[in-house]
């Protein structure tokens, strides 16, 4: 499976660097009650927790899409335009956010700093534009995993409880070796 709670933690890791340790943020999460959802929430508080100006002014469920996502963004920013960076559990909700910062005539990267998860094409193009500061790729090859504990235990190893693949977090410093993938 995926490590949900350290993907929220290494957002945040780059965004407190990034910023300073100083950001009034809004916060898209995904779908109400979901593990990623509550996860990447949980991760990306115990991370900024030490962080005491990196504050979370708004959050609201994006249910993990697109035009739900800046529908959300759109209200959330209105009722709070001194915020000044976007953590997103997830691109498509991003995209969205991204669409309505655009329409209101704020510049993504610049006005409001963005941190996402999953590592999507529209996200990697997002950081090659400027537009996206980091994301944490949320690794979608379960298979090549499961394959190699199945070997693994076909040949007597104890495997662990757990398996979590890994995942790796993409900034303007490594994306362009990622968009091939």
């Amino acid at each position: 499976g995926s490590d949900f709670v350290k993907e929220g933690n290494m957002v945040a890791e780059v965004m407190v660097k990034a910023l300073g340790g100083k950001a009034k943020i809004i916060e898209l999460q995904g779908t109400v009650g979901s593990s990623p959802a509550n996860d990447r929430a949980s991760g990306f508080a115990e991370y900024i927790k030490a962080h005491p100006e990196m504050v979370v002014i708004a959050s609201q469920s994006g249910d993990f899409a697109r035009d739900k996502g800046r529908q959300v963004f759109e209200t959330l920013y209105q009722a709070h335009p001194d915020a000044t960076a976007l953590y997103s559990h997830n691109d498509e909700m991003t995209m969205g956010a991204i669409a309505a910062m655009e329409a209101a005539g704020k510049v993504p990267g610049k006005d409001l700093i963005i941190g996402t998860i999953d590592g999507t094409t529209d996200a990697a193009q997002a950081i090659v534009d400027g537009k996206v500061l980091v994301c944490v790729e949320c690794n979608p090859k379960f298979g090549p995993a499961a394959f190699a504990a199945i070997e693994k235990m076909g040949n007597g190893e104890t495997l662990a409880v757990k398996l979590v693949n890994t995942d790796r977090v993409f900034s303007k410093d490594n994306v362009a070796d990622y968009m091939p993938e």
